[in-house]
C-alpha cells in the first residue's frame, strides 16, 4: 500500500488475485483524499444540502419550481410531467416559452442591459464584447434576417462556424422565431456535413468564410460548397459571416452575406412564446459508421436543467462571476454552457475561438487573468495537456480570480484532478503565493442525450474526491446496476442508468423513434442506459469506468480503461496514458497501454526498457496483477478528435498490427503517422 502526503491510500484493496470476482465491471483503483467545502464557502453558496431532500421527495414538484423560479413563461404551463407514454417524456405540459427572451429580453427590460454578456477574444488578438442590450439587438437583427429568408418556425437550419459571437447570436435567433438549429462541428468534413443537412432537411445553412487555427487562416465555406455540390438537399441559402477574409466560392441568389442581411435587418422583433415541447435543437452524435444519429432536444424541460445546473454546479453568482466554458458550440457543453444557460441566468462570460498554444502555450491563462475569469469549466485532455507542458507556464499568471473549476467530457484521472487543484486553483497571483483554500473542483457527468448535468457535486456541499463525479444532482434518479439491471452494492461496478425521466433528457431521435427506443431503452427495462460503465465507492460515490465499448476482457475479469489509464498518469513521469484491449491467445484481450511522458522521464537510448518495467510495476501497484499492460508503447502524441476525446479504436488497430483505420475526424491526422514512425524506432 501506498500513501500520498495527505495520507490517503491509493493501492486497491483486492482478491487475492487482484481482481474483484461476480462484477459486471471490476472495481479496481481505490481513492480515499477528500477535500470538504470551506465554512465561508458553503454559508455563501448558492444551493444548499436541504435541495437534495425537497427534490428527493416529490422530483416533479421540485423541477417545477425551479421553471418558474429561473424562466420567464409567456402561459404557464397545467402539469410537470407526462410519462404517461414511456420513453417518450413532455415535461411542463401546456406552457409556453422563448428561449431567446429568456436568454436576452428580459435581462434588459430588468434594467441590465449594461452588464457584459459576452466578451469574445479572437486567436489572432481581436477582441468584442457586447452587454446584454447589444446582443439582445444582434439576435433580433438576426431573427428578422433568417425570416426574411423565409425560414418559419419548425423549419431546420444548419449551422457551421467557428467560436465567434456569430454562432450564438444564430442559435439564439433560431429559437426566438421556433426555427430548429443543428450545429455541425466546424472541424466535420463535407460529406459529414452534407449527411446531417440532408437527415434534417436544412433550409438553411449558416458559415464563415474560415476561422483561425494555430495562427493559420482554416477555411469553412469551401466545405459548404463542397456538400451542396450534388443536387437533391434542402438548403435555399447560405449566409455567410466574414471572418478572416479568405477568398470564396460566391453562388449567386443562394450565398447571402451576413453583414447585408443581418446588419440591414430591422432591431425590432417581438418574441413569441413557443410550446415547451416544441424542438429547439438536434445535435448529431458524431459517429463513424452509419448514419448519424440526431439527438433530440426540446425547449421548456432543457432549458430548465442547463439554467439549474449551471447556477447550482457552480455556484454562480450573476452579478460578480466571469464564467468561461472553453467548449466549442458544436458540442452539447457548448449549447448547454456557453449559449444557452450562462445567457438565460444573465451571467458575464468569455468565448475564445483559438487553440491553447496559440500564439503561445500560456494563452488560456492570459486570457483568465485579462478578464479576471472566476469559473472554468474545460476538459480533462486539456488539463493532461498543461500538465505535459508544467506549472511554470500558469505559475507566469494572476489566476486569484478563479474560485470554481470544472471538468467535463471524459472521466478525468485522479493526479490530473490534483494538478489542476494544486496548481490552477491554488494560484494566488503574488510571486508563486498558494491560496489557502484552493477552488473546489466540479467533475460533471453528462452526455448529449441527456441535455445536461447530471451527476457532479455540489462545491458548498460536497466533500470532493479526486476523480469521481460522485453523486447525481437533485432532482435526478441515477444508479449503477448488474447484468439484470439491480443495483449493485458500494463498492462494486456495473452499468450507469437513469431510473427517471429528467426534464433536459433527449426526445427522441429526430425522424425515427424506433432506433430511439432500441439505442436507449432496451437494454434494461424501464430504465435509460447511453452505455457507460460505472462503479460505487464504499461511500457509494460514482465514479464513471468509460463506455463499456471500451471495457477489456482480461482471463474472464472486465476491467475498465479508466482506472488503468488513471494508475500510470498517477506516476510522475507520465503525462497522458491511452489502454486498449488487444487479442491475446492466452487471456482473451492483453492490456495495450500508449504513453506520452513528462520532460521528467528518462531519456536516451538505454531507457526505453526501464520505463516500462517501472511502469508496469506501477500498475500492478496500484491495482493488482491482473491489470498489468502486457505491452507499454512511449508515442509522441495520442489521436484524439478536435473536441478532445482519445481515438481507442484507431490505437487498437496498432496495437492489433492492422493498418489505422479512418483518421480524418482527428485534429491532427497526421498523429497516426508519427506513432507508426515512432514503434518503428
Amino acid at each position: 500500500m501506498s500513501q500520498d502526503a495527505n495520507g490517503s491510500t491509493t493501492a486497491a484493496a483486492l482478491a487475492s488475485d487482484g481482481t474483484r470476482n461476480g462484477d459486471a465491471l471490476a472495481n479496481l483503483l481505490q481513492e480515499h483524499r477528500k477535500f470538504a467545502p470551506t465554512p465561508e464557502f458553503t454559508a455563501n453558496a448558492v444551493v444548499g444540502a436541504a435541495e437534495y431532500k425537497e427534490a428527493a421527495a416529490d422530483r416533479p414538484a421540485f423541477w417545477a419550481k425551479q421553471a418558474r423560479e429561473l424562466l420567464t413563461w409567456s402561459q404557464d404551463f397545467t402539469q410537470a410531467l407526462d410519462w404517461s407514454e414511456p420513453p417518450f417524456a413532455k415535461w411542463f405540459v401546456g406552457g409556453e416559452v422563448n428561449a431567446a427572451y429568456n436568454a436576452l429580453d428580459r435581462h434588459v427590460e430588468n434594467g441590465l442591459g449594461d452588464r457584459v454578456a459576452i466578451h469574445f477574444e479572437g486567436e489572432p488578438g481581436d477582441t468584442r464584447s457586447y452587454t446584454y442590450a447589444q446582443l439582445t439587438d444582434e439576435v433580433k437583427r438576426c431573427a428578422n434576417a433568417f425570416e426574411s429568408l423565409g425560414v418559419a418556425k419548425g423549419d431546420r437550419v444548419a449551422v457551421y462556424l467557428p467560436m465567434i459571437p456569430e454562432a450564438v447570436i444564430t442559435l439564439l435567433a433560431c429559437a426566438r422565431i421556433g426555427a430548429v438549429h443543428s450545429v455541425v462541428f466546424g472541424g466535420f468534413s463535407a460529406d459529414a456535413l452534407r449527411s446531417r443537412i440532408d437527415d434534417a432537411e436544412a433550409k438553411l445553412v449558416v458559415t464563415a468564410d474560415g476561422t483561425y487555427r494555430r495562427g493559420k487562416p482554416s477555411p469553412l465555406k469551401a466545405a459548404v460548397d463542397q456538400a451542396l455540390t450534388a443536387p437533391g438537399h434542402t438548403v435555399e441559402n447560405v449566409v455567410v459571416v466574414k471572418r478572416n477574409g479568405q477568398d470564396v466560392d460566391w453562388h449567386e441568389g443562394r450565398d447571402q452575406r451576413w453583414e447585408d442581411t443581418v446588419g440591414a435587418a430591422s432591431g425590432e422583433h417581438t418574441a413569441v412564446g413557443h410550446d415547451s415541447e416544441h424542438p429547439l435543437f438536434i445535435l448529431y452524435t458524431s459517429g463513424t459508421t452509419g448514419k448519424p444519429k440526431g439527438i433530440l432536444h426540446t425547449t421548456g424541460g432543457y432549458l430548465t436543467q442547463t439554467a439549474y445546473t449551471h447556477k447550482a454546479v457552480f455556484d454562480l453568482h450573476p452579478e460578480t462571476d466571469v464564467f468561461w466554458c472553453t467548449a466549442d458550440v458544436g458540442w452539447v457543453t457548448g449549447h448547454s454552457y456557453v449559449a444557452y444557460a450562462p445567457l438565460v441566468n444573465g451571467a458575464t462570460q468569455v468565448m475564445y475561438e483559438g487553440t491553447p498554444d496559440s500564439p503561445h502555450q500560456g494563452r488560456w491563462w492570459e486570457i483568465v487573468e485579462k478578464y479576471k475569469v472566476s469559473i472554468l469549466y474545460t476538459a480533462p485532455t486539456a488539463i493532461r495537456t498543461f500538465m505535459k507542458w508544467g506549472k511554470d507556464i500558469p505559475a507566469k499568471y494572476d489566476l486569484s480570480s478563479i474560485r470554481v473549476l470544472g471538468s467535463v467530457g471524459e472521466p478525468i484521472n485522479p493526479e490530473a484532478w490534483m494538478w489542476y487543484r494544486e496548481v490552477i486553483g491554488s494560484n494566488a497571483g503574488k510571486n508563486g503565493e498558494k491560496k489557502a483554500h484552493p477552488a473546489p473542483i466540479v467533475d460533471t457527468w453528462w452526455q448529449t442525450e441527456t441535455g445536461a448535468h447530471m451527476i457532479a457535486p455540489l462545491p458548498g456541499v460536497t466533500a470532493t474526491k479526486p476523480g469521481s463525479a460522485q453523486v447525481p444532482l437533485p432532482g435526478i434518479a441515477i444508479d449503477v446496476v448488474d447484468e439484470a439491471g439491480e443495483s449493485v452494492p458500494d463498492g462494486h461496478g456495473g452499468y450507469l442508468v437513469v431510473r427517471e425521466p429528467w426534464p433536459a433528457m433527449l426526445r427522441g431521435i429526430w425522424g425515427d423513434p424506433e432506433r430511439f427506443k432500441e439505442t436507449y431503452w432496451s437494454r434494461f427495462e424501464g430504465m435509460y442506459f447511453a452505455g457507460d460503465g460505472a462503479k460505487k465507492d464504499e461511500d457509494g460515490d460514482i465514479w464513471l469506468l468509460g463506455r463499456v465499448d471500451d471495457v477489456m476482457n482480461i482471463s474472464g475479469h472486465r476491467l475498465s480503461t479508466t482506472e488503468i489509464e488513471s494508475a500510470l498518469v498517477s506516476h510522475p513521469w507520465v503525462a497522458e496514458a491511452a489502454v486498449v484491449g488487444a487479442s491475446d491467445e492466452t487471456t482473451g484481450q492483453a492490456v495495450v497501454a500508449f504513453v506520452i511522458l513528462r520532460e521528467s522521464a528518462p531519456s536516451g537510448q538505454d531507457s526505453g526498457d526501464d520505463v516500462v518495467t517501472t511502469l508496469r510495476n506501477h500498475v500492478g501497484k496500484e491495482i493488482g496483477p491482473i491489470a498489468k499492460p502486457k505491452h507499454i508503447l512511449v508515442v509522441p502524441e495520442l489521436p484524439k478528435t478536435r473536441s478532445g476525446k482519445i481515438m481507442r479504436r484507431l490505437l487498437k488497430d496498432v496495437a492489433e498490427g492492422r493498418e489505422a483505420g479512418d483518421a480524418t475526424t482527428l485534429s491532427d491526422p497526421t498523429i497516426m503517422a508519427q506513432i507508426a514512425e515512432s514503434l518503428k524506432k
